[in-house]
């Protein structure tokens, strides 16, 4: 056995931060997946060969909008979408985000919860951030599900885009917080499954207000320029 000079073990080489797991094999499941966002994101996982299914409080609702979205997606009430998906995407109303993961704290036991609410206010001036108790959004889910692995991903990125079915290409990096970086592998491993899509780790969820936060800025800027922006990290 090799060692340094001081009697221990080398440490192993540092791992490539884009050797990545395939996920090509997850169930993805979507809850809030009739909302603007929730089907953008069903679309552009199902387009890429990922099995969705997309949850809501009603099945008949959820069922509705997986038929119209196509590609195999399916629909389902919260609680199965929960139990058959191995990673669930959080794209609820914040004001109904609490409540939606309390009921599911059973269901999401042991589950990949992938969530991408942002907590904002508006009014006359436009969209502002809103700090919860916890922090953020992603910190509330953590302390409600205290049994699933939580992660943060997918704030920054157009409805609109989502769902044009004319765009080939989301021109944008996800950036992917979480406690566990075999947990925050497999998301930025799912972003990278949407064409021009990049999951880039930016930290734990402790970090996750000021991206949640972010997204107030981004809506200025799509309001001034008549834009659908997003995110690009340079020198990565």
């Amino acid at each position: 056995m090799t060692t340094n000079e001081t009697g221990s073990e080398p440490k192993p080489p540092a791992k490539d931060p884009w050797d990545l797991p395939d996920v090509s094999g997850l169930t993805v499941g979507v809850l809030g997946g009739t909302g603007p966002q929730g089907r953008g994101l069903a679309y552009r996982f199902a387009r890429a060969g990922q099995k969705v299914i997309i949850g809501s409080r009603a099945a008949d609702r959820a069922r509705a909008a997986a038929e119209e979205l196509g590609h195999g997606i399916e629909g389902a009430d919260n609680a199965e979408c929960a139990r058959r998906s191995d990673a669930v995407i959080v794209a609820v109303p914040w004001d109904g985000h609490a409540k939606t993961l309390e009921a599911l704290r059973d269901e999401l036991v042991g589950k990949l919860v992938i969530d991408c609410v942002n907590p904002l206010g508006f009014d006359k001036k436009g969209a502002y951030a809103l700090k919860p108790e916890e922090g953020s959004a992603a910190e509330q889910a953590a302390a409600l599900l205290p049994e699933s692995r939580v992660t943060a991903a997918f704030h920054h990125l157009s409805a609109v885009l989502l769902q044009d079915t004319a765009v080939e290409e989301i021109d944008t990096d996800v950036l992917v917080l979480g406690e566990a970086r075999a947990d925050t592998d497999l998301v930025q491993a799912l972003a990278g499954r949407i064409p021009g899509m990049r999951g880039i780790f930016a930290g734990r969820l402790r970090n996750a207000h000021q991206v949640e936060s972010l997204v107030a800025n981004l809506i200025s800027v799509n309001r001034r320029y008549k834009a659908h922006a997003g995110l690009r990290a340079t020198d990565v």
